[in-house]
């Protein structure tokens, strides 16, 4: 039997219907092109490794071409902009820290993003230990001498990576704390002012644990206590300074991996089984160990957003009893 006319523009129809959802379904195959991740810190740091660790577990994980792209400057807020303001398709990611999504919230007056609205949190990576340490040619070797020291000769200089960094800020929560009085060196980087405190220029630093240690091993600088509520797997014999006599002090830095807002929810989810994957392999959480590194498994989408508000919140009253200047 022949085709009506209206039967051959439907059966033309269908077709042409049929070849058109063929590009559509296709392009929703994630991930179908390159993945860029976007480091707001030089390379070669501790923030850059984990961001670069996170970019191979992607590649592999999700048979993905991904470029890591570091964009320091800003206190990172260069780089969080430029993934703010990127298309949420799951092709632009951000390797963000506390200072990216907490403090600069506080610190800033006008702040190019929004550290809630303007991202979707995907998952935390790791934790990120901070120690109190100092030059150790100063007559002190435990937290009870150095408050006695301070307190006998103030104006003592300590070095941080720059106003209203973590090491700024828990120099400060420690000047409140202890009731001493101190100045303020800024550095370009926390490895300059922790060559400082080797060469005697300044006494004292809060320093990231992790380019501290070996530091310390080597009798370079003479360390009073972790920041941490427990003692740091990879230095088990330095005590936390609430066990040295600051009872509930700490200071915890944090990696995580965000996108731009709005990003779908199949793809949230896919990114963060990829992180779960890294941060619970036994060979990673070993390295990240060894390294001073706490690597964080076993959250969700979900919580890690309610985590990221709860540091914006907490963050918010630490920079503003240190005193730390608004840029």
């Amino acid at each position: 039997m022949l085709w009506t006319r209206r039967a051959t523009m439907t059966g033309c129809c269908g077709a042409l219907a049929g070849f058109l959802v063929l590009p559509a379904s296709a392009e929703a195959a994630y991930p179908g092109r390159a993945i860029k991740m976007i480091v707001p810190y030089p390379a070669g740091g501790s923030i850059d490794l984990l961001g670069r660790l996170v970019a191979e577990q992607l590649r592999v994980g999700l048979a993905a071409t991904v470029v890591v792209e570091n964009k320091p400057g800003a206190a990172t807020v260069l780089g969080a902009e430029q993934v703010a303001r990127s298309q949420p398709d799951g092709y632009t990611l951000l390797t963000a820290t506390s200072t990216t999504l907490a403090i600069n919230k506080a610190l800033y007056r006008k702040l190019a993003y929004d550290p809630v609205a303007d991202f979707t949190p995907i998952a935390p990576v790791a934790r990120v230990p901070f120690a109190l340490i100092v030059d150790p040619s100063l007559p002190v070797t435990t937290l009870s001498e150095f408050i006695a020291y301070a307190k006998a000769n103030p104006g003592l200089a300590y070095g941080s990576a720059g106003n209203g960094s973590p090491h700024h800020l828990g120099a400060e929560m420690l000047r409140e704390r202890l009731g001493i009085s101190v100045r303020h060196v800024t550095y370009r980087g926390a490895v300059a002012a922790l060559l400082d405190v080797i060469a005697g220029r300044i006494a004292f630093m809060v320093a990231d644990l992790q380019p501290a240690l070996p530091q310390i091993r080597e009798g370079k600088v003479r360390v009073l206590g972790v920041t941490t509520p427990q003692r740091v797997a990879a230095a088990p014999d330095i005590p936390t300074l609430a066990e040295a006599g600051l009872d509930g002090f700490e200071l915890v830095a944090w990696v995580g991996v965000v996108a731009p807002a709005h990003l779908p929810q199949p793809i949230v989810e896919q990114l963060a089984a990829q992180i779960e994957k890294l941060t619970s392999d036994g060979a990673t959480v070993e390295r990240l160990t060894a390294m001073a590194l706490e690597p964080v498994s076993g959250s969700t989408p979900d919580r890690f957003k309610a985590f990221v508000k709860a540091e914006v919140d907490r963050w918010a009253v630490i920079v503003r009893n240190s005193g730390a200047e608004l840029e």
